[in-house]
């Protein structure tokens, strides 16, 4: 009895983690963008840190980061440096998908002002999350129309 009980969590977990895995394999940034992501990674964490203690930010965003920065923080990973490539990408995946979901609710000001790094690597940023690296031209007034 105990036994079933015990090969059934053990399956439950390798199933999950392997969800996990090909969620992380899903959401990772394509080609050169992860390059990109692992040259950023400290310049993002100082980011990340300045954004989940900014008390402006809605507080959905300060909890993701703030779960983000304790996932970085964690001494093991969810994917063991051994695979390859995925291994040592697992961190910077992640916090770009963060970060993607966290620039669309807290907005390009705030990542620009709380940005510590280069203007480049602000521009690399943006790239990362899917956001322009400045922010569009405000909309024209509407036009009166006058009868003719």
């Amino acid at each position: 009895m105990w036994l079933h009980i015990v090969i059934g969590l053990l399956v439950a977990v390798v199933a999950g983690w392997l969800a996990l895995v090909g969620a992380l394999v899903a959401v990772r940034p394509k080609g050169p963008l992860l390059r990109e992501a692992l040259r950023l990674l400290p310049d993002l964490v100082r980011l990340l840190r300045n954004l989940a203690a900014d008390p402006g930010l809605p507080r959905g965003v300060r909890i993701r980061l703030g779960l983000l920065l304790a996932y970085l923080a964690m001494p093991f990973d969810l994917i063991p440096d051994v695979i390859p490539v995925l291994g040592y990408a697992d961190d910077a995946i992640i916090a770009v998908w963060v970060l993607r979901m966290v620039a669309r609710r807290a907005g390009l000001p705030a990542l620009r002002r709380h940005w510590p790094g280069t203007d480049d690597g602000f521009t690399a940023l943006c790239r990362l999350a899917g956001i322009p690296a400045t922010p569009p031209p405000p909309p024209l007034p509407p036009q009166s129309q006058s009868p003719t």
